[in-house]
């Protein structure tokens, strides 16, 4: 089977990088690259509010902040200024906007500053939009949190239709505008590579999904129905389910609150992903280790590691 293409999540990491050292971060993102990684990811949230850790915070500060589990304290520098950072500090490295919180901003913001970062690494951003999950952040900027989901169709709509040679125009629930041009458009005429994901295979996502997706990216796993599920909305609607990049994950299994996890135990979920599909494996590097200068040789092993397997 081929060998999947290896992706960073870039965010997290503050066992190694302190959370103001964000040059630092751009420095690990050229490490990975130099190392032979495929691309970054960096996930957002604008500010957090108490409930952020109303489930208890993390047992290790290694793992994913997931929602519910974080000190409200955590830090989430801006996804997007620090990615236009790593565009300019690599060539060749994908630049995954991962949990772009798109409900917290009008789309023509939005589509203007994705639109520079895409021409900016040379059409080496992915997107992924999504409504997120923290109410409180929602309040605090002013959107309604259950109207989140209708307020991402949308904005998905005025994207197009901002990414298009203008004029532009959109009217709808949430958005109105007419005869606009938004300048410079993105790298590619259609636009940046659209992820989509979320926890399970529901309606809303599915219809992303075939609309405007480009890949699939979940919080968590997806079972082989839910993949069928992709496949068989993907025909119906005149596309090839081979197009969709399937994005999975290893994961670190944490004894005490303070130890790293073993890279070969967390590798033993990845034949089974291969087996189903996935062609892209994201991995923490926080995980498995703690000092910032190690990340280029442990990329490289990592890297040897899942050639191995997937021969």
């Amino acid at each position: 089977m081929p060998t999947p293409r290896l992706l960073l999540v870039l965010s997290e990491n503050w066992t190694m990088v302190g959370p103001r050292d964000l040059r630092r971060l751009v420095q690990m993102a050229a490490d990975a690259e130099q190392a032979g990684i495929d691309g970054v990811m960096l996930s957002e949230h604008v500010v957090l509010g108490r409930s952020a850790g109303e489930n208890g915070v993390m047992g290790n500060p290694r793992e994913y902040a997931a929602p519910g589990n974080q000190d409200p304290a955590t830090p989430w520098p801006s996804s997007l200024v620090l990615l236009g950072a790593i565009a300019q500090a690599t060539t060749a490295l994908r630049l995954v906007a991962g949990a772009v919180i798109a409900p917290l901003r009008h789309p023509l913001l939005l589509a203007n500053e994705l639109a520079t970062l895409d021409v900016l690494s040379e059409g080496r951003l992915v997107v992924l939009p999504t409504v997120s999950w923290h109410r409180d952040e929602y309040a605090a900027l002013g959107v309604p949190f259950d109207q989140r989901g209708r307020i991402l169709d949308e904005q998905l709509a005025a994207l197009r239709a901002a990414w298009s040679p203008g004029p532009a125009t959109h009217h709808g629930e949430y958005f109105d505008f007419d005869d606009v041009w938004l300048e410079p458009r993105p790298w590619r005429p259609q636009g940046p590579t659209m992820w989509f994901g979320g926890q399970g295979m529901h309606p809303a996502l599915l219809r992303r999904i075939v609309r405007y997706g480009h890949g699939v990216n979940p919080f968590g796993p997806l079972t082989q129905d839910d993949l069928e599920k992709v496949g068989l909305a993907m025909t119906a609607a005149g596309r090839d389910p081979g197009e969709l990049e399937l994005v999975g994950g290893i994961r670190g299994r944490f004894d005490s609150p303070d130890g790293t996890a073993d890279l070969d135990q967390a590798l033993e979920s990845l034949p089974a992903q291969l087996a189903q599909g996935y062609t892209t494996i994201c991995f923490k590097p926080s995980m498995f280790i703690d000092d910032p200068d190690e990340l280029g040789p442990f990329c490289r092993e990592l890297v040897r590691k899942v050639e191995v397997i997937s021969s």
